[in-house]
């Protein structure tokens, strides 16, 4: 608790001391002190060393503070202590169930892309979220690590990579969606059965091709200036935030920010227009086509955007603008960001709903819900 004081007369009122005894600016030394001149102030007197001892810290003009027994330690551990990383139990038990339903839905995945045809586009882009995924799961333990531990004993430059790794997963899989949802738009605007490479080779080819991009340009580009502003403890990660309050870096990510939001409605509206297309031109017989329910596989790509990585950029702004204009920690904004970024990681799950969504029963269970609805 800490309680402020102004003027002669509270100060004396308040510490029983003489009102003669009121500093003005500077250090409490006897030779600054000044008669109290005011109504109620008593008359000026000689103050013993003593005195002065007792009143100089607590009377000295603004800002005034008494402070009680701890409130000294807590303001001195708050000022002079650095950023804290944000380690909460939400983190530890989120990423701790992305790593399990992760790992079930890769397993899963690969039994059913074993019956998949090669050559088609959409079956490329699920091995390439295989791909991604897997990377991504596999610096999942070392986060949970710091996360229990609450230090980092990997060393920083492998602090950076699996940091850095969360963003690069968040953004690749949103690629692959897009291609597997642009692919799926094609075929029902061109009315085509499916888009695929003409031979193995061209599909092999052209994912290698990718990767090969995202490795040649995206790592030395995240290697040479991911976390390269400021100094870090080796012993902390994830405390990046303040490579923000560079300019060249606030331009590349409002950039980002833009492109992922306008490409998630363009996306939205699309599926919305298929969705009612179809339902308009079928109507009663919409769950007899197979089309409808490649369209409907849609939803769980356009629902994962919007449920995991949508409300992330959406913040991110709010982020970038504080950040930009702040020189302190932002420990409540910075705690945000993580969990919103932690919420990103829960795509992972997306391969066991898409096993899902290929099995009969699902099926089955979507035309009972549906004829039950017509029947009302």
């Amino acid at each position: 608790m800490v309680l402020r004081f102004c003027g002669c007369r509270r100060c004396s009122a308040e510490l029983g001391a003489p009102a003669s005894l009121c500093l003005g600016h500077g250090p409490a030394l006897a030779s600054t002190r000044r008669p109290c001149k005011g109504p109620g102030c008593p008359a000026p007197r000689r103050a013993s060393g003593l005195e002065v001892g007792q009143v100089a810290h607590l009377c000295t003009s603004p800002p005034r503070f008494l402070a009680f027994p701890g409130d000294f330690r807590s303001m001195a551990a708050h000022s002079s202590s650095p950023c804290e990383p944000v380690l909460t139990p939400y983190l530890t038990s989120l990423y701790s169930t992305v790593l399990i339903g992760g790992l079930v839905g890769i397993i899963s995945i690969l039994f059913l892309l074993v019956n998949m045809n090669t050559r088609s586009v959409t079956t490329m882009a699920v091995v390439n979220l295989v791909v991604v995924h897997s990377v991504f799961l596999l610096t999942v333990p070392f986060r949970l690590t710091y996360l229990i531990q609450h230090t980092w004993p990997f060393g920083l430059t492998f602090c950076k990579f699996v940091s850095a790794m969360v963003h690069i997963h968040m953004y690749l899989t949103f690629l692959f969606y897009m291609v597997i949802l642009v692919i799926r738009y094609l075929i029902f605007f061109k009315c085509r059965d499916r888009v695929e490479f003409y031979r193995k080779l061209h599909a092999v080819a052209a994912s290698a091709g990718l990767w090969l991009l995202v490795i040649v340009i995206m790592v030395p580009l995240i290697a040479s200036h991911y976390g390269t502003h400021q100094e870090y403890d080796n012993k902390t990660c994830f405390t990046f935030h303040k490579e923000l309050m560079h300019p060249e870096v606030q331009v590349i990510n409002y950039l980002i920010v833009t492109a992922v939001i306008t490409t998630t409605l363009v996306l939205l509206v699309f599926q919305v227009f298929i969705i009612v297309s179809m339902m308009r031109k079928l109507r009663h017989s919409v769950l007899s086509h197979q089309e409808f329910w490649a369209q409907l596989k849609n939803l769980f790509f356009i629902g994962i955007i919007v449920i995991c990585f949508l409300p992330y950029q959406l913040f991110r702004i709010y982020y970038l603008h504080t950040v930009a204009h702040s020189t302190g920690c932002n420990n409540r904004v910075v705690f945000y960001n993580e969990i919103f970024l932690s919420v990103t990681a829960i795509s992972c799950f997306d391969l066991l709903l898409f096993v899902l969504g290929g099995s009969h029963w699902f099926k089955q269970k979507i035309i009972d819900l549906w004829n039950c609805l017509l029947c009302r």
